[in-house]
């Protein structure tokens, strides 16, 4: 579909409320392992990345890599179990965990987003102590005796503190971090962070205008598959606890919801795999996903 010259103009004159009203201001992205799928997906959303910058918003990019390092694992004959819907990661898994995420994933969407024109920075959360992790176990209910007990997740953390230092001196220099899920502990060593996590806890300490999560699914659905647009952190709490929202979903809410508390102004769940789903959810009145606010 060719757009005339014309309507391209209206386009942009109808996005400049929209680019004013994140004018200078920090958008935190988090850019899923299933939403980078193909190659051509992730150099549109680079270029998408590069605009928001060229509009002078802060963009900070949070990547996972789950799938690239079930695949890495696979290759190399490494068995990985998960247990409460987190890897149990071994010392054998946590390096091949740094070595996808800090390495090849996150030097992959530093390359496209360098070739769109962009500044890009690859960081992890060990960079400037940026993120020490506190290690963290899950209860798993056994099936067969219905007894609940402790699993050992080996190097599996989540934020305890955030410094943002290092981001402060890249921020509002043309420069655009990229960061992988991967950080330090008090005592040293690699810990892997649950990706929505660490950037709900990057965009926290950042204070963010905007944290959207790039994922597989449209948003936030109700009962009968609807998307809900709109919800208050309180709606959120309140699907949760009448099973509306379920599985997979009640995590990244309560990331959202953890956010918000920490003074981000406005989280929102969306498909990454939509063309372009940062530009339309940011630049026009539609929107797109589940905005979830305090």
């Amino acid at each position: 579909m060719t757009v005339s010259p014309h309507d391209q103009a209206r386009i942009l004159s109808e996005a400049l409320p929209h680019m004013q009203r994140y004018d200078e201001e920090i958008v935190v992205i988090k850019y899923g392992g299933h939403a980078m799928g193909q190659e051509d997906t992730a150099r549109m959303f680079a270029r998408d990345i590069v605009l928001l910058e060229q509009t002078a918003i802060n963009p900070v990019v949070v990547h996972g890599g789950g799938p690239q390092i079930g695949q890495m694992l696979n290759r190399l004959g490494i068995k990985s179990e998960f247990a409460g819907g987190l890897r149990v990661t071994d010392a054998a898994t946590i390096e091949i965990v740094e070595m996808v995420l800090a390495g090849s994933i996150n030097k992959q969407i530093v390359g496209y987003i360098n070739e769109a024109g962009g500044k890009a920075v690859g960081l992890c959360g060990k960079d400037g102590n940026m993120v020490v992790a506190r290690k963290i176990g899950r209860s798993v209910v056994d099936p067969g005796s219905n007894i609940e007990k402790i699993v050992d997740l080996g190097f599996v953390g989540e934020p305890e503190k955030v410094d943002v230092t290092v981001l402060n001196q890249i921020l509002g220099r043309e420069l655009i971090p990229v960061l992988a899920p991967v950080a330090t502990s008090k005592q040293g060593g690699t810990y892997n962070v649950n990706a929505d996590t660490f950037a709900g806890a990057i965009a926290g300490a950042l204070q963010a205008k905007r944290f959207l999560l790039l994922t597989d699914v449209p948003g936030v659905l109700d009962t009968s598959g609807k998307l809900i647009k709109e919800l208050s952190a309180g709606d959120a709490r309140r699907l949760i606890a009448d099973g509306t929202i379920s599985g997979g979903m009640i995590p990244k809410v309560e990331t959202c919801i953890y956010a918000l508390e920490r003074g981000v102004e406005g989280v929102v769940i969306l498909d990454g795999k939509v063309p372009h789903a940062v530009l339309l959810e940011l630049f026009t009145d539609h929107g797109a996903g589940t905005l979830i606010t305090r």
